[in-house]
């Protein structure tokens, strides 16, 4: 009896010996598909984790999503797509980095999995167009970014000021804020001089007109031509006048810039949106002043329509022309490419997951703090862009050493290039660029 039970014993051992192994066999054959990601801070690490890693993995036994925050992730995938190599997600700075990989075979053409998946009839028209080279699908935004201006409500209501809606209003604002001891606006670009690019892209779209920055972008307008030269000589004005922060432009990065802001320091920060994510810091519950920052767009010169935005991305999704796994990488970035995905980061991570859709079926009212503020800037900048009212980001439309000399836009702030010359150089860069066909595809505005 004894020895039937021993018997019994060792049989159970071993069978539950070969259904552990049978699962750790089953978990070792998961294939793993990696993504490589910007360091982004450790509690918007855990919302990516738990809100995308997680989800996808628990969703099927097939593959295993493995996601890697690197700092210096914009080098590391450049020296890996030259070598062959790299992550099957691929993330990119937008439509000019795409192009030149797209072209040498180093990116897969995403047609197919966008008729699989239906991205082009969700996807915002003008930001399909973007990701395409020569008429296939090679990229897809994770989220819009605009610029425009962020504000103190608690600033404007302590001194009588009104939201502005005209350059006019806004400079007054500006100049009464320097007379009373403030910043006309708090930004900065130290540590970042590309910074520079979104006033250029700012004055571009809203003083020279997308349908001037269009022609100049296709090749059918001078850069040094009336409207354009206008709108830098405004940016320079601008600098000139103080109203950039002053001699602290080059002392403040945007956490320094946001957080003057949240200290009554200014009334204005005129910025990207991808901003609210650093601004969770000093406008939050446990400050007692969430519900004072707000966001408009920016005002315009002229008859161009408001409210009119800067149209521009923060990064790019593609795939790997090398990757073994390419379906499962297609699938998890049309997880990325939802209302659902957008709704649920941005609850957490607002400013960054602004996903693109053609149409944001939300109510911001269900948000609170700053995701509901940055809910609207998103839903109106949308419509916005349905309607053709829109202009662009040079970090996203501009090919990439143009857009490095138009970051070269303090050499006209401080007076060691002239409006003619600084356009001049432009106009030898983009010929150049343009010729070798390196200009991303450029939607047409509305009218």
């Amino acid at each position: 009896m004894k020895t039937k039970k021993i018997t019994l014993v060792l049989v159970a051992v071993l069978l539950l010996s070969t259904l552990a192994g049978g699962a750790t066999a089953q978990a070792r054959q998961r294939e793993t598909v990696t993504m490589w990601f910007w360091g982004a801070p450790p509690e918007h690490q855990v919302t990516m984790n738990e809100v995308l890693v997680e989800p996808y993995n628990a969703s099927q036994d097939e593959y295993e999503l493995v996601l890697e925050f690197r700092n210096t992730v914009d080098n590391d995938i450049a020296v890996a797509l030259a070598a062959g190599e790299g992550p099957d997600i691929v993330y990119g700075s937008g439509p000019s980095f795409v192009a030149p990989y797209a072209a040498a075979g180093k990116l897969e053409s995403m047609d197919k999995y966008s008729e699989q998946y239906g991205w082009q009839d969700r996807i915002l028209a003008p930001i399909y167009e973007s990701g395409t080279v020569n008429g296939e699908l090679y990229a897809l935004p994770n989220s819009l970014n605009t610029l425009g201006i962020f504000y103190n409500k608690a600033v404007l209501e302590e001194y009588g000021w009104e939201p502005p809606t005209t350059i006019e209003e806004l400079e007054a604002i500006m100049d009464a804020a320097m007379e009373e001891g403030l910043y006309a606006s708090v930004t900065g670009n130290k540590g970042w001089r590309p910074v520079n690019e979104n006033y250029t892209s700012l004055f571009l779209t809203h003083m020279a007109g997308p349908e001037a920055v269009y022609e100049a972008l296709t090749g059918a307008r001078s850069w040094n031509s009336p409207e354009i030269a206008a709108a830098i000589a405004k940016s320079a004005e601008w600098y000139q006048k103080g109203y950039l922060a002053g001699e602290d432009y080059i002392n403040l990065n945007f956490n320094d810039a946001v957080q003057l802001l949240a200290a009554h320091e200014s009334p204005f920060f005129i910025g990207p949106t991808l901003v609210f994510q650093f601004a969770t810091q000093f406008f939050n519950e446990e400050s007692g002043n969430v519900d004072d920052l707000g966001f408009i767009p920016f005002p315009s010169i002229g008859d161009l329509p408001y409210p009119l935005y800067t149209l521009g991305t923060t990064a790019s999704l593609s795939i790997n022309g090398n990757s073994d796994h390419k379906e499962a990488a297609a699938a998890i970035i049309d997880r990325m490419m939802t209302q659902d995905f957008l709704v649920q980061m941005t609850a957490r991570w607002p400013g960054y997951w602004g996903v693109p859709v053609k149409e944001l079926d939300v109510n911001p009212d269900d948000f609170t703090g700053l995701s509901r503020e940055y809910i609207i800037a998103i839903q109106d900048m949308i419509n916005a862009v349905n309607e053709g009212h829109f202009g662009y980001f040079s970090a996203t439309f501009f090919p990439p050493a143009t857009q490095q000399e138009f970051i070269n836009v303090d050499t006209v702030w401080l007076d060691t290039a002239s409006v003619d010359e600084f356009l001049t150089r432009i106009d030898e860069v983009f010929a150049e660029e343009l010729e070798k066909q390196m200009v991303p595809p450029i939607p047409a505005p509305g009218e």
